[in-house]
């Protein structure tokens, strides 16, 4: 039995319903299956962990207690493509890396417990190290803990199986199972042959990740699982990996050795609507009661400030914070574009700066005048001493924007802003895009307005106040949903995009605010909005430039 070609069969005649990027994955595995290139489909190894986990592997708790493990359909055809393509010279696994990304209840934590145990006791490597991994070492005991459990409730398992004091233990083959968290004193010099990485969305340190990916270096097959719901902390580990996998499900990019397993609602709007709901919780009915899910629901109808948690946990949909200016689906663009399409073009310019603990923006806003499209182009400034440390204190990737060229160090402990004066001079000099004004909040700006204003710039101050920002604010709010805004997917911006909160005065006017959490940022965000100020001012002179 295929169990691939079986799910492939029930999503295409429509007897399950799964996500776009399900099925996508699914229909090519099925292509790759009947047309095989450099790995092949050996359905033996694909159906030996599947096999293990229903012979030996029991449930621990509630109304299946001590009953033996039965994979539903969706299960089997997820472990079966992760084990069953192999190369066709080596037969070693082809996937080494997986993420697999569904609402929760769906028993994920059971499936994984299972998993890992089969890489401990079947998986025919001498000294397997599995560890599951979580920011928290209470959060990766809950999979060890389940494992254990049953363990203890398999006959065979039991026998051969033994716990330690840090760990389980396999003594035929010398191999091991032990939790660790983030703070745990043992990351280093691992040899890893399994790695479960739990609840990705809750760590904000892609260090963690990277070690446990590196510790695999030395085994000829190894397996990094992924299992996660969505979260609402933007721009960490977690919004790399889900993107990276979306590219892989799209074809964007190519990695024959990653397996993204997607189970998401297509959109926001699908969650007030039961037939859609299997598309993030593929066990709904049968592990998932749906009963329990209809309440949330209703409830959260009812009830707005339950909405995130609920779009969030249940549904897969990325959410920022409760208090949020706008929702992930709402400002995420990953359109691109090329600043030479804009050569000779005339800008609007913004600018947001700071001196040592924010980041410094300035950015240049174009407007297409056949489709109204606003296309954004920024920079972005740290000082240079105590950069690392940032990075590491605020588990941000600095470094990484920096080495994308997406963000630029000035020297010493604070903004140099003549930098930012030559961010200007050089979209003219590479790309002869001039901004005909530059619109600034003018705190702490006298010097740099200055510089700027002998230059040959136009410099506009913006008030930083209800009156100048409601409107603007609300138009950008406007266009980003609409997706009329293309700001070549920068990960900076989309990361302040999403950590931006509104409070409203008593007349209903927004104004942007930081989040509590210092770490937060919105300077590019408030840099774009001045920008937005002028673009509202004096749209029709702005056209009539062009």
């Amino acid at each position: 039995m295929n169990y691939v070609l079986e799910y492939w069969q029930a999503i295409e005649t429509g007897q399950v319903v799964v996500s776009r990027r399900v099925r996508q994955i699914y229909e090519r595995l099925t292509r790759e299956i009947e047309s095989p290139g450099r790995y092949v489909f050996d359905p033996e190894k694909a159906s030996r962990p599947i096999e293990f986990i229903e012979r030996f592997c029991r449930h621990s708790k509630g109304e299946w207690a001590g009953q033996p493990v039965k994979l539903e359909l969706w299960q089997k055809a997820f472990i079966s493509a992760l084990f069953g393509f192999v190369d066709r010279e080596t037969g070693l696994r082809r996937f080494r890396e997986a993420m697999f990304y569904c609402g929760r209840k769906n028993a994920k934590t059971t499936l994984m417990s299972c998993l890992a145990l089969y890489m401990l006791v079947g998986d025919g490597e001498a000294g397997a190290e599995v560890y599951s991994i979580a920011t928290k070492y209470d959060q990766a005991r809950i999979l060890f803990d389940e494992a254990h459990n049953m363990v203890r409730q398999s006959p065979y398992l039991s026998k051969h199986v033994r716990k330690r004091k840090t760990d389980l233990y396999f003594d035929a083959n010398l191999s091991l199972f032990r939790p660790l968290g983030k703070n745990s004193n043992t990351l280093d010099g691992l040899n890893a042959h399994c790695v479960i990485i739990d609840e990705l969305h809750s760590i904000r340190d892609r260090n963690l990740y990277e070690v446990m990916k590196q510790s695999m270096s030395a085994r000829r097959q190894p397996l990094l699982i992924i299992i996660t719901t969505a979260g609402t902390v933007r721009e960490g580990v977690f919004d790399d990996i889900y993107s990276y996998a979306t590219q892989v499900v799209d074809g964007t990019f190519e990695d024959d050795t990653f397996l993204p397993v997607l189970y998401e609602l297509d959109s926001r709007d699908e969650w007030t609507d039961p037939s859609a709901w299997p598309k993030a919780n593929p066990g709904l009915g049968v592990i998932k009661k749906l009963d329990d899910l209809q309440q949330k629901v209703e409830r959260a109808k009812n009830n707005p400030s339950e909405q995130s948690g609920l779009l969030c946990k249940e549904f897969n949909v990325r959410e920022t914070t409760a208090q949020a200016w706008l929702t992930f689906e709402q400002l995420n663009n990953e359109e691109t574009f090329d600043l030479e399409d804009f050569r000779g073009f005339y800008a609007i310019g913004g600018a947001d700066l700071s001196r040592v603990y924010d980041l410094t923006c300035a950015t240049l806003l174009m407007v297409d005048p056949k489709t109204e499209t606003r296309f954004v182009t920024q920079m972005y400034w740290l000082p240079e001493d105590g950069f690392m440390e940032r990075v590491e204190q605020d588990k941000v990737p600095y470094d990484v924007w920096h080495s994308r060229g997406l963000l630029r160090l000035t020297p010493g402990n604070t903004i140099d802003y003549r930098f930012i004066t030559r961010w200007f001079l050089e979209m003219i000099e590479q790309y002869s895009i001039v901004p005909l004004w530059v619109f600034y909040d003018a705190w702490s700006a006298t010097f740099w307005v200055q510089d700027m204003e002998a230059q040959g710039f136009n410099m506009v101050p913006v008030r930083q106040g209800a009156k100048t920002l409601s409107l603007p604010m609300q138009q950008l709010g406007a266009d980003l949903t609409a997706k009329k805004v293309n700001y070549g997917n920068h990960p900076i911006l989309k990361w302040c995009l999403a950590c931006t909160e509104v409070v409203q005065d008593r007349n209903q006017n927004w104004l942007p605010a930081k989040p509590k959490n210092s770490k937060l940022k919105i300077d590019g965000m408030a840099s774009l909005l001045n920008a937005y100020v002028g673009l509202m001012e004096r749209y029709q002179e702005y056209l009539n430039a062009l």
